[in-house]
């Protein structure tokens, strides 16, 4: 695949993360894809895996919106940088719903074939995420 065509993945994929279309997951994740995030000891695997870490996510800000504002794609590869942006209005992490907003920032790394993501490493900001809802103190 062209690095053009992984760029397109890429702004469908965001469509994806937004809208947590199990069809768009489908189309967009390979079934033995493997998603490494913070907190978790192994990958979640496939389009269920991601969707459960979207989830996850929601279920702690329901309104949770990812705007992707960088993206650098060579072969196979891609860097993006995204912002989050939410309202802590469920519980996260242990912490209960404060109301407060949140918008930090995650670097995410990618490998695809043929189309279909295989791999990411997910690094989202969570100490500003937990600062900004009070959990932990900010300077």
């Amino acid at each position: 695949m062209t690095t053009e065509i992984n760029k397109q993945v890429m702004q469908r994929f965001v469509k994806f993360i937004n809208t947590a279309s199990t069809e768009l997951a489908e189309e967009l994740i390979s079934p033995k894809a493997m998603f490494y995030i913070p907190g978790r000891p192994g990958p979640m695997i496939g389009p269920g895996g991601y969707l459960e870490i979207i989830q996850m996510m929601r279920g702690g800000f329901p309104d949770i919106q990812w705007t992707l504002d960088d993206l650098v794609a060579e072969g196979d590869k891609i860097a993006a940088r995204f912002t989050m942006q939410g309202t802590h209005n469920g519980p996260f992490f242990g912490v209960l719903p404060t109301g407060k907003p949140i918008k930090v920032q995650a670097f995410n790394f990618y490998q695809l074939l043929n189309g279909k993501i295989i791999e990411e490493h997910g690094h989202p900001d969570l100490m500003g995420i937990m600062q900004q809802i009070g959990a932990i103190p900010s300077n």
